[in-house]
């Protein structure tokens, strides 16, 4: 009897044509992520045992629950669900190896002659942290001494609380911590008892995690950003979309800044708010 009830519990619920219409432009008008007809099994595999969980049998009492009640938990875990948070150390490596060659000289360079030491760094879709805290490793290293003379670290934003979690204690797996250089795995992370590795209490301070969705109509910064890191989100938004989220991350980043997308991402063949600087790195114009 145990293994039929399992066994229930486990079978792929189906979803007609309009519930998935009706989840899809929810998760759009919420979170700007756009599902395509492929994306059906995803969002099935992924939601049915949230729907079982609250105790409905179909997609559609579900939806009508969630949008009556408006409950941000229950939202919170819609997108916690549906986002896709797949990341590593050293992910583009590319884009770090200019980052501390070209982008990170550059701005200090320009600051210093401003007689500033406010340098504003953003990640848009920090996910675990990865991305995060490799910059700020970079940042330390090319600071040296110099680094608490700055008002740096980095303001890393996601839409899921729950890869914030995550980001925000720093432990990682020993197989994601191998993917950085050793000396700075060795220099900036702690060997835990059971084999994972944490990111030392001197920099997780230095990295201010916040739950942001870029679908928000305003970003309401006070003072623009040097460097923006956006990679490997704009690909899960339409053509609409994404143009706004470029005309906003133009808004908030000062003249001259760098804007760091993903390698399969593209500001498109219009683009007149960046000069390309090389594939999938771009500088405010």
């Amino acid at each position: 009897m145990e293994a039929i009830v399992e066994n229930t519990r486990n079978y792929l619920m189906s979803i007609t044509d309009r519930e998935f219409e009706l989840f899809s432009t929810l998760i759009h008008h919420r979170f700007g992520i756009h599902l395509t007809a492929q994306k059906r099994g995803l969002l099935v595999a992924r939601l049915q045992q949230m729907v079982r969980k609250a105790g409905f049998d179909t997609f559609r009492k579900y939806y009508d629950h969630l949008v009556k009640g408006n409950d941000q938990t229950q939202l919170q875990e819609l997108v916690d669900r549906i986002s896709t948070n797949f990341t590593y150390f050293n992910r583009e490596k590319e884009h770090f190896d200019f980052f501390i060659r070209r982008a990170l000289p550059n701005t200090v360079r320009s600051l210093k002659d401003e007689g500033e030491n406010d340098l504003r760094v953003w990640c848009c879709a920090s996910s675990t942290g990865e991305e995060p805290y490799t910059l700020l490793m970079l940042m330390r290293e090319f600071f040296g001494g110099d680094y608490f003379r700055w008002s740096g670290g980095i303001l890393a934003t996601d839409i899921s609380e729950k890869v914030l979690k995550t980001a925000r204690q720093g432990i990682y797996p020993d197989d994601k911590a191998q993917a950085l250089p050793h000396a700075l795995r060795d220099k900036y992370m702690t060997r835990l008892a059971d084999g994972c590795w944490q990111m030392k209490e001197s920099l997780r301070q230095e990295a201010t995690f916040r739950r942001f969705n870029l679908m928000n109509s305003d970003y309401p910064f006070r003072r623009p950003f040097h460097i923006i890191f956006c990679r490997n989100v704009m690909i899960y938004f339409n053509a609409e979309d994404r143009h706004n989220v470029i005309r906003k991350l133009h808004q908030v980043l000062a003249p001259g800044g760098f804007l760091f997308i993903g390698h399969s991402e593209s500001l498109g063949a219009n683009n007149k708010l960046f000069a390309t600087i090389q594939p999938s790195v771009y500088q405010r114009l």
